[in-house]
C-alpha cells in the first residue's frame, strides 16, 4: 500500500495479521540457512553491535537523502542517537532498543545475500533505520509524513521507520521482513512485481527468523500459512496486481505470495532466481517462467492447477513443492 508521495511499504497491518492467525498452517520441512553458519554468525555480530557505540550525527558516514528521516529526526531532536554497523545506520532513543535491530539487520542482510546466490552491489551505500519508542512520536510522524494512521511501519526509498515499544517484546518475523525489502532494494532499485517483492521478503523472514531463534536457544520452527480455496486468485490477475483495498484480500495476497515463492523455489531454485531477475527486468511473467521451468508445467494452466492444490492444503501435507 503506497502513500500519497512516497513509494512506501506498510507493515504491521493488524487486520491482516488477525485474520492469518486462525489459517491452517504447515510445518518445513528444512531451514533456509545451517546452524553452524547461524552460530558463527551470531557470535561475529554480537561482538560487532555489542552495546551498539554511538556516533555523533555530524559524523555519520552517510546522510539520508530521503526526505521522511527528516521529518523522522525533528520529532524530539535531542533525543536521538545513532550508530552504523557494516550496513546500517540507526536513529534510535535506547541502546537496549536498537542493538537487538542492528543484530538482526545484520543477519538478514547476510541470508537475504546467501540465498540470491549472487555478490552485494558495488558502493557502500546504508541504508538508515529510524526507531520510535513511543506510540505518541510515531503517531506525530505519521501525521508529518501523511501516512496511514494504522500504520505501524513503513519502508521508503531505501530507508526504513519502525516502532519499538521497550513495554512490548517483539518476536515475530516483521522486522526480517523490512530488512528483507531494504536488501531487495539494493539488488533491484527499479523494484519487482509486488506479489514476488512481498512473497520473497515473507518466505525469507519466516524461515531465517526460527534459524535466528533456533540458533539462541529457542524452540523455534518456521511456518507457512495455507491459502483459503475461495480465496484464491487467479494467477493471471495475481502476478500483476498491487495491494487489494479490502483487508481480508490484503491478507489472502500476502499469505498466496509467500506460498506461490515457496512453491516455485521448491521446484527449482536456479529458475526461481532466473524469473526473479527477468521480473526486475519487466519481462512478463507467462513467458517467462514456462522458458524457465520447462518440463515442470506445461502451459499457465498446469502451474495454476499444481499451484492451487499446493496453496490450499492439505493441512496435513509436508511443505514441499516436489
Amino acid at each position: 500500500m503506497a502513500c500519497a508521495d512516497y513509494s512506501t511499504h506498510v507493515m504491521d497491518i493488524p487486520e491482516a495479521r488477525t485474520v492469518i492467525a486462525p489459517l491452517a498452517r504447515v510445518t518445513l520441512r528444512t531451514s533456509l540457512v545451517s546452524l553452524s553458519f547461524l552460530l558463527t554468525f551470531l557470535r561475529a555480530i554480537g561482538a560487532q553491535t555489542g552495546g551498539l557505540q554511538e556516533v555523533e550525527f555530524s559524523r555519520l558516514s552517510q546522510n539520508d537523502p530521503n526526505p521522511l528521516g527528516t521529518q523522522a529526526l525533528a520529532i524530539n531532536p535531542q533525543e536521538w542517537k545513532h550508530s552504523e554497523t557494516e550496513h546500517f545506520i540507526y536513529h534510535f532513543v535506547h541502546g537496549y532498543v536498537a542493538t537487538p535491530v542492528a543484530t538482526e539487520a545484520e543477519f538478514y542482510y547476510r541470508v537475504v545475500v546467501k540465498e540470491l546466490e549472487r555478490e552485494p552491489p558495488g558502493g557502500d551505500t546504508k541504508s538508515h533505520i529510524y526507531i520510535f519508542e513511543r506510540p505518541e512520536d510515531w503517531q506525530q510522524f505519521q501525521s508529518a509524513g501523511r501516512l496511514e494512521p494504522w500504520t505501524g511501519g513503513i519502508h521508503s526509498q531505501g530507508s526504513l521507520f519502525i516502532v519499538r515499544n521497550p513495554s512490548y517484546k517483539f518476536s515475530d518475523n516483521s522486522l526480517g521482513h523490512e530488512i528483507t525489502h531494504l536488501v531487495m532494494h539494493r539488488f533491484y532499485p527499479d523494484g519487482i512485481p509486488r506479489w514476488l517483492d512481498e512473497g520473497w521478503a515473507e518466505y525469507i523472514s519466516k524461515n531465517a527468523h526460527a534459524s535466528y531463534q533456533r540458533a539462541r536457544g529457542y524452540l523455534a520452527k518456521p511456518r507457512s500459512a495455507l491459502v483459503s480455496p475461495e480465496a484464491v486468485f487467479p494467477l493471471a490477475a495475481f502476478v500483476t496486481m498491487g495491494y487489494p483495498a479490502a483487508p481480508d484480500a490484503v491478507s489472502a495476497f500476502y499469505t498466496q505470495s509467500e506460498r506461490l515463492v515457496r512453491f516455485l523455489v521448491g521446484k527449482d531454485k536456479a529458475s526461481f532466481l532466473g524469473l526473479l531477475d527477468a521480473q526486475a527486468r519487466h519481462q512478463p511473467f507467462e513467458p517467462t517462467v514456462l522458458r524457465l521451468y520447462s518440463g515442470k508445467f506445461a502451459s499457465l494452466a498446469s502451474l495454476e492447477e499444481q499451484f492451487r492444490t499446493y496453496a490450499t492444503g492439505p493441512a496435513s501435507a509436508e511443505n514441499s513443492a516436489d
